[in-house]
């Protein structure tokens, strides 16, 4: 059984800043054989896949965030990490990482808020 734990959200104004953790443990978990993605569900939405980062390292996101957002992975670590840069409003949302398609359970997520 994988666990994940997020980390790093909080409340920043719009065209802030942000960077996101996922640290993956689990027995005999090797990361590197999955392509991973960070997904967001804001109030009242269905959860978004918003970035993925395959075994080669090469990413894709969301038109929502494309430009923006810059996922990237540790796979010594077991961490997943997302740069979240030009911050607006409707980026508000819990973000989780999971693997796309999704395969694990689902942490708990971290809270960004984007207000001012």
């Amino acid at each position: 059984q994988v666990q994940t734990v997020e980390s790093g959200g909080g409340l920043v104004q719009p065209g802030g800043s942000l960077r996101l953790s996922c640290a993956a443990s689990g027995s005999h978990l090797n990361m590197y054989m999955y392509v991973m993605g960070w997904y967001r569900q804001a109030p009242g939405k269905q959860r978004e896949l918003v970035a993925s980062i395959f075994r080669d390292y090469s990413t894709d996101y969301a038109d929502s965030v494309k430009g923006r957002f810059t996922i990237s992975r540790d796979n010594l670590k077991n961490t997943v990490f997302l740069q979240m840069n030009s911050l607006k409003p409707e980026d508000t949302a819990v973000y989780y990482c999971n693997t796309n398609p999704t395969s694990w359970s689902w942490g708990q997520g971290t809270q960004v808020t984007v207000s001012s």
